[in-house]
């Protein structure tokens, strides 16, 4: 089996719509002007409406969130993958990135701690979120109590045709071009039908972002906890250590833990 660059993988999925005009597939370096270009294309609004744009960061001392709150601009550091990836994924997502901002700019200041456990989980998620759906639950029972081997090996076939992952943390992207050991993501698990899972496979992601943008603004996923560790680079098709059962048995990479049965249904 071959494997293809990281941005051809299966977990820039999201992303592969967005660029797929590109000659070459992958820009060779940070482009915010194509931010604005597909921001407008998109139409991309925040929270409170406003048409949303990716601005060099500004020395006004309006904080990053404030900022998207009052004037739809999100700093984006030039030359910088981080806030390129950033910027793609609000294309990508764009009802849950507005509302994870809006959750943010909510809770800013509504706990004595420097940040709180609210922020903290919006945090977690926003650089290293991944929205897991299966169109059979057995396989989310499996993930959800760290049956990390019997899911990703002896459930192989099933993950592969039941199974989707969509990264939407933007520093998950940036590791994923150089993986390491023990990657990990924090992830919210989604239960949906197999339509669900045809039009993720052709790119159209709106039911998801609808989906979870809906369970952020409703106060879901309020502390770190509430999110699922998932080890990325045990998905089959990832890294072609996977094609062997042998690498399932690395415990420190995929570890047994604590076991919860949290699902949603799209």
């Amino acid at each position: 089996m071959s494997f293809p660059p990281p941005y051809q993988g299966p977990l820039f999925a999201p992303l592969a719509p967005l660029l797929s005009n590109l000659s070459p597939p992958w820009p060779d370096r940070p482009d915010t002007a194509l931010l604005n270009t597909l921001a407008r294309q998109r139409q991309l609004v925040t929270a409170r409406g406003l048409p949303l744009r990716f601005v060099s960061p500004q020395a006004d001392g309006l904080g990053y969130e404030a900022r998207i709150a009052a004037k739809g601009e999100v700093e984006t550091r030039p030359d910088n993958w981080h806030d390129f990836f950033n910027g793609l994924v609000w294309c990508a997502f764009p009802a849950a990135k507005a509302a994870l901002s809006g959750r943010h700019q909510e809770n800013l200041g509504a706990s004595p701690a420097p940040r709180g456990a609210v922020r903290d989980a919006m945090t977690h998620f926003d650089e290293c979120g991944l929205v897991v759906l299966a169109a059979d639950p057995s396989l989310l029972a499996l993930l959800a109590d760290f049956r990390w081997r019997e899911l990703f090996w002896e459930a192989r076939d099933r993950v592969r045709r039941d199974m989707r992952w969509l990264v939407f943390g933007h520093a998950t992207y940036e590791a994923l071009f150089q993986p390491y050991r023990g990657l990990t993501a924090k992830a919210v698990l989604y239960q949906v039908t197999a339509a669900t899972l045809g039009a993720v496979d052709r790119g159209e992601l709106w039911e998801v972002d609808a989906r979870l943008a809906a369970d952020l603004a409703a106060g879901h996923y309020a502390r770190p906890r509430e999110l699922h560790p998932v080890p990325l680079l045990g998905i089959p098709g990832v890294m072609p250590e996977s094609e062997c059962p042998e690498y399932y048995l690395d415990t420190w990479q995929f570890r047994p833990g604590r076991r919860s049965s949290g699902l949603s249904q799209v």
